[in-house]
């Protein structure tokens, strides 16, 4: 990779290599791919550092720069605190901590050229599944989650209850949201599992994610609150 201080790229001259900017490591960790299994399962990238964006949840598509739904599971990198940019990213000397085992789509990416990534986007996705059906007991939970949670079944129950069912709607989805946030505790709890690793596992909350649906979760006290944004 090219030194950015120590190159001769002129102000508005084409770009036809990397010149380590950062700006793509900037705007968020990269996806994961079939090809990219190995590196979660040799533990070289930790389920720490990682999180799912489950489906029917709305994402930035890269390719067509808009937020879409994704079909499947998205596994991604998180990003530093309060800030998209890649928790391997040092920022300081502009350089990937991970760089000989980064991911394949940081490999193909090329921002003055973009028709490799773009093969390949939307392609191979690694899921959950491809990593966690083999763990007993913890993939079922995730099942049921991913069933119980489904960004289509509130979808659904949005289009489905009219204004004079409103009341019903909120205790439905409420509902959902508080089983989302008891699955989290327990398996904390009781299964030893490392909050570090619970958006990886379950996705991100859905108090969060709700407001995709034009609503927000306020809390107060060990209750939940449903309103309209």
């Amino acid at each position: 990779m090219t030194d950015l201080k120590s190159s001769n790229i002129k102000p508005n001259a084409p770009i036809t290599e990397c010149i380590r900017c950062g700006i793509c490591c900037e705007k968020g960790g990269p996806s994961f791919h079939l090809e990219d299994k190995h590196l979660i399962d040799k533990g070289i990238i930790l389920s720490k550092y990682l999180f799912t964006i489950r489906k029917g949840e709305l994402a930035h598509d890269n390719i067509k720069d808009e937020l879409l739904p994704v079909s499947s599971d998205l596994i991604k990198i998180i990003g530093k605190k309060n800030s998209f940019i890649c928790i391997f990213f040092n920022e300081s000397k502009k350089k990937c901590r991970i760089y000989e085992n980064r991911p394949v789509e940081c490999r193909v990416l090329k921002c003055w050229d973009t028709l490799e990534i773009e093969k390949i986007y939307s392609k191979n996705r690694l899921t959950r599944k491809d990593l966690l059906s083999g763990i007993g007991g913890l993939w079922e939970l995730i099942e049921d989650h991913q069933a119980r949670c489904s960004y289509e079944k509130i979808k659904s129950m949005l289009q489905k209850y009219d204004s004079a069912k409103k009341n019903n709607l909120k205790n439905d989805i409420l509902e959902i949201i508080r089983y989302d946030i008891q699955i989290r505790r327990l398996v904390v709890k009781k299964g030893g599992v490392d909050p570090e690793i619970l958006d990886f596992l379950f996705g991100r909350p859905l108090t969060l994610t709700i407001k995709m649906f034009g609503m927000q979760v306020k809390r107060e006290g060990d209750s939940y609150m449903l309103s309209s944004k």
